[in-house]
């Protein structure tokens, strides 16, 4: 089978929402090649008449937060051509939906779009699922000041997808690679012989570059802000902890005047989110957001066929 470019409109779309059209051209077509191993789709090739058109919808079959059609029509798109299909989108990225909720109808050949149907819904199911899951948390510590963050814990090759898929849930993105910021975990201060050391020689090798040094005690914490950190991120620490973390960084701000953001990570869960958020962190970096939200339930159905 012969896939086909997305379109001028499908890139630009797929850009104005932060994804790297080419980048997403080729995961999309990689994914579709997967599923046809080489070959043709045999049951539909076998049951669907050739010419045969069809209208359907996507549909959800549960609560959720939706993420991702651009991606189901750029798929869609992929397989049938895009002038032969039209996807209109009932819904948009980051809505809240209920069950039987349409999100969007396409119009297209039958046999392409069947045979597109699976590639468009993995993406779709899995980012809508990481998006409700963010919003799950957003909803979880509203009305405190701090802000939910993904990680790095992501799946191999969806990288931007995932984290574009918590934006869409009210989340936001840590860096999107080793090379945005630093973050000096427990591994690199025992390689360079302490939080000071390990602070020292990144800012030595890269001057102007946010410095986030994670610790897992309070004496940690001091030396870590002393140092000069930006960020802190505070390792599996309960709640009183935190809150006297929180203390000590703002004892540091009154006498310094330099501001230090504390980031809560490691063994938070939604039915102590209020309670750490509740602390005075700046943020709540979940790494679950992207490496097990499970999937949305969303459907194609076909309404009819001619």
């Amino acid at each position: 089978m012969t896939l086909h470019p997305l379109s001028l409109a499908r890139r630009e779309r797929l850009s104005q929402v932060g994804l790297n059209a080419d980048q997403m051209e080729d995961l999309i077509r990689r994914s579709i090649e997967e599923d046809l191993a080489g070959g043709v789709d045999v049951t539909t090739v076998s049951t669907v008449p050739a010419g045969q058109r069809s209208l359907a919808r996507f549909a959800t079959r549960v609560h959720g937060t939706v993420a991702g059609l651009d991606i189901a029509a750029a798929a869609v798109e992929m397989v049938c051509g895009p002038e032969t299909c039209t996807f209109s989108q009932v819904r948009d990225d980051g809505d809240r939906v209920s069950p039987g909720d349409v999100l969007a109808t396409v119009e297209a050949p039958t046999r392409g779009l069947l045979t597109a149907e699976r590639t468009a819904l993995n993406f779709l199911c899995h980012l809508s699922g990481v998006a409700t899951a963010t919003a799950m948390w957003v909803d979880a510590i509203a009305g405190t000041e701090a802000h939910v963050r993904d990680t790095r814990k992501t799946t191999p090759g969806l990288r931007s997808l995932e984290k574009y898929a918590v934006r869409c849930g009210g989340g936001q993105n840590h860096r999107m690679s080793l090379s945005d910021a630093a973050l000096v975990k427990d591994n690199h201060i025992v390689a360079a012989g302490g939080v000071a050391e390990a602070f020292a020689r990144v800012r030595q090798t890269a001057p102007g570059m946010v410095v986030e040094i994670e610790v897992d005690t309070l004496v940690q914490l001091q030396v870590a802000l002393d140092a000069g950190a930006d960020l802190v991120l505070l390792d599996n620490m309960a709640p009183s902890v935190m809150s006297e973390a929180v203390a000590i960084s703002r004892r540091h701000t009154e006498r310094t005047g330099r501001h230090v953001l504390l980031e809560a990570s490691g063994g938070l869960a939604l039915a102590n989110a209020k309670d750490v958020a509740a602390t005075g962190v700046d943020f709540i970096s979940v790494g679950a957001l992207t490496h097990s939200s499970p999937i949305l339930d969303i459907g194609l159905d076909v309404q009819t066929a001619q």
